[in-house]
């Protein structure tokens, strides 16, 4: 076997290789009219592939199954417990091949927060050290809302001629979760952001989707300089 030169590169620090960065979103979900359905994928797929950039981890690409909550319906997804399966069958593949030791998983999906519950059995059946990065998700804002409309601007999936429509919430329920209710009842944090789209609507700015992007990379650039001095 050839010796791989680990300190090739422009890298911080040779045992960045033993780290990887996967994205986790939602390929299956409305957005209403402006945004395509997989904008959570593409979303954490840039923030994960930027921060590998930057700090010379691994991307380890994209997980494709998305969880969500039973009363929030707009899309595809699946159970928890297949969603947890399949990272682990993803996370087993990524440590034989590529010889990693701790993973950074960016989620970019509201409905996998509760995945975060069940990271010790991730942990214990990878043998991994694992790290759940959620911070473009505690920052973009509501569903569908100026947050990832403005990011969506930076990444060119934006159909700016839907704008006018993206705040119709009686006919995009999805909109800021606006349709519903149940989850708003339980959740004061959705029926917030639900509130929010319906009172003040939304925009786009681009300096601001450039903000939010710079805020989740940093804290993932910042989650690998913590676990290479793990």
């Amino acid at each position: 076997m050839a010796e791989l030169r680990y300190r090739a590169g422009k890298i911080r620090n040779p045992e960045v290789h033993k780290i990887g960065i996967i994205a986790l979103g939602s390929h299956l979900e409305n957005h209403g009219p402006a945004l395509p359905i997989d904008t959570d994928a593409k979303i954490g797929a840039h923030i994960a592939f930027q921060s590998a950039l930057k700090s010379g981890a691994k991307f380890l690409g994209v997980i494709f199954p998305a969880y969500e909550l039973d009363e929030i319906d707009h899309g595809v997804h699946v159970s928890l417990e297949t969603l947890k399966n399949n990272v682990i069958e993803t996370l087993n593949s990524a440590k034989k091949f590529l010889s990693i030791e701790k993973v950074i998983i960016v989620n970019s999906h509201g409905g996998n927060i509760p995945l975060m519950a069940e990271l010790w059995d991730i942990e214990d059946k990878t043998d991994l050290i694992i790290v759940f990065n959620n911070k473009v998700i505690s920052t973009e804002g509501p569903h569908a809302g100026s947050g990832e409309l403005s990011m969506a601007k930076v990444l060119g999936i934006l159909d700016e001629n839907e704008l006018e429509n993206q705040a119709d919430v009686d006919k995009y329920v999805e909109v800021g979760l606006h349709g519903f209710k149940q989850a708003r009842i339980n959740d004061p944090n959705i029926d917030e952001g639900a509130v929010d789209v319906e009172e003040n609507g939304v925009y786009v700015d681009e300096e601001y989707g450039h903000q939010l992007f710079n805020l989740a990379i940093d804290a993932v650039i910042f989650d690998v300089e913590k676990l290479l001095d793990f």
